[in-house]
């Protein structure tokens, strides 16, 4: 049975690995995974990261011959850049805040097109300590995936602080792009 991408989940701090079908290791960091699985399947991978401010993209480029997977990312902190080099609709932004699933999807659909890949994973969130309102506290984070094959979008709930959150969004991302090359998301 897949993990289900379209509810809350409390995660405090840093979030665990979670354990995987036999052809993952995970004694591994999870972007050397990734980055064996993207590349023994020829897929090409984007990113468009906000809170995270390129944590993300930093993690796959660590790992030597990612280029040969790894297309690019897009950091898009403000309202603006998101408008401007993802597509955003300031009408999507105006109704339900950058940290949003409409938001992450539209970021990711819009690194996809922008870098023509086949799988595209977003993360927006709030970071800490400031920026929190009563309905989205410090901590909550939205990651998008978009692929040829389908849309998913899942809220985080982290409780560390910024370094801790960002951290911990960067794990998640990754852990929702091993889920979905793992066959671990419902499709």
């Amino acid at each position: 049975m897949g993990k289900n991408y379209n509810r809350k989940e409390e995660v405090p701090g840093i979030i665990p690995r979670l354990n995987m079908k036999d052809e993952v290791d995970l004694s591994f960091p999870l972007e050397v995974e990734v980055g064996r699985l993207l590349s023994g399947r020829k897929l090409r991978l984007g990113l468009a990261e906000s809170c995270t401010g390129g944590l993300l993209g930093h993690q796959i480029t660590n790992i030597p011959g990612s280029s040969e997977y790894f297309m690019g990312g897009v950091i898009s902190y403000s309202y603006e850049a998101k408008v401007a080099m993802l597509g955003v609709s300031w009408e999507t932004l105006n109704t339900f805040g950058a940290v949003s699933r409409n938001t992450v999807l539209e970021m990711a659909r819009g690194v996809k097109k922008l870098l023509d890949v086949d799988i595209a994973v977003s993360i927006s969130g709030i970071a800490g300590p400031g920026g929190a309102t009563p309905d989205k506290p410090v901590g909550t984070t939205w990651i998008g995936l978009v692929a040829n094959d389908g849309e998913w979008a899942h809220e985080f709930h982290f409780t560390g602080d910024r370094e801790q959150n960002k951290t911990a969004s960067a794990e998640a991302a990754l852990q929702m792009l091993l889920d979905y090359l793992s066959g671990k998301i419902n499709r």
